[in-house]
């Protein structure tokens, strides 16, 4: 293995808003092979927006996104499509379709990329569920599963293409302690056994310290990244004191 890999993902001077608003200026970063990147930050600094943009939602105002070496802001067409498919996607209300079974929701990226077998499609989707401890819920109905459990069918899905990096949006949303917790471990092990690369955007404390390895904290005042590294170290020594208060939980003004 090299001294220095490539980065799986790699933003260099982006600026992103809506019409003439900037949220963000000048962003840049690296995302590592393999990493649990977390992105994060107060309400309205910009982490769904940036996420919005690096999944290619959105044409940022300036500034490139690099994904697996290849420009995704310049790509288009079926350059685009390819380039789409190293990437998975789970969204924070799980956005499964209510009227496909389990095995259907996860299945819908091979039917939209690849024209495989419908038995074939039907095993890889089983085989996704199987890894994020779904396999006995395949048949049902989103509406029947718990909020942990359709995250999880979520992560299934955003896994069927086999993508080298997963993007997920607040995953511990809305879910209590244990179940939190537990996607905390699924996110591990994934990350452990296949070496898969997560780009996480969160605001919870326990997750982040449970799962990330480097993150990076933005601003919304300064319309940019105010921190960046590991959590443990940013909360005993960011040379920001707000930086230090949201790493510590500590209330504005508290000493």
């Amino acid at each position: 293995m090299s001294a220095v890999a490539d980065p799986v993902i790699l933003v260099r001077e982006l600026s992103v808003g809506y019409e003439s608003r900037v949220v963000l200026r000048d962003v840049s970063f690296r995302v590592e092979p393999g990493e649990v990147f977390v992105i994060l930050g107060g309400s309205g600094c910009g982490k769904s927006t940036l996420l919005k943009h690096l999944i290619g939602l959105h044409e940022p105002m300036e500034g490139e996104i690099w994904i697996g070496g290849e420009n995704l802001v310049a790509s288009g067409g079926e350059d685009r499509r390819r380039l789409m498919q190293k990437f998975g996607m789970m969204y924070q209300s799980g956005a499964l379709f209510g009227s496909m079974s389990v095995l259907e929701n996860v299945r819908l990226p091979l039917d939209a990329y690849t024209d495989l077998p419908e038995n074939a499609k039907n095993l890889i989707a089983l085989s996704k569920l199987r890894l994020v401890g779904l396999a006995a819920a395949a048949g049902k109905m989103p509406s029947e599963l718990s909020g942990g459990m359709q995250k999880r069918a979520a992560i299934a899905r955003a896994m069927a293409l086999d993508p080298g990096i997963l993007f997920l949006d607040e995953p511990s949303a809305g879910l209590d302690p244990i179940t939190s917790a537990g996607l905390d471990a699924l996110i591990n092990q994934l990350s452990e056994r296949f070496g898969i690369t997560f780009v996480i955007v969160t605001h919870e404390l326990p997750s982040i310290y449970s799962i990330a390895d480097r993150v990076i904290m933005l601003d919304g005042q300064r319309k940019g990244i105010i921190a960046q590294g590991c959590p443990h170290h940013l909360r005993e020594s960011a040379s920001d004191p707000w930086v230090r208060q949201f790493f510590n939980r500590e209330a504005i003004g508290a000493t």
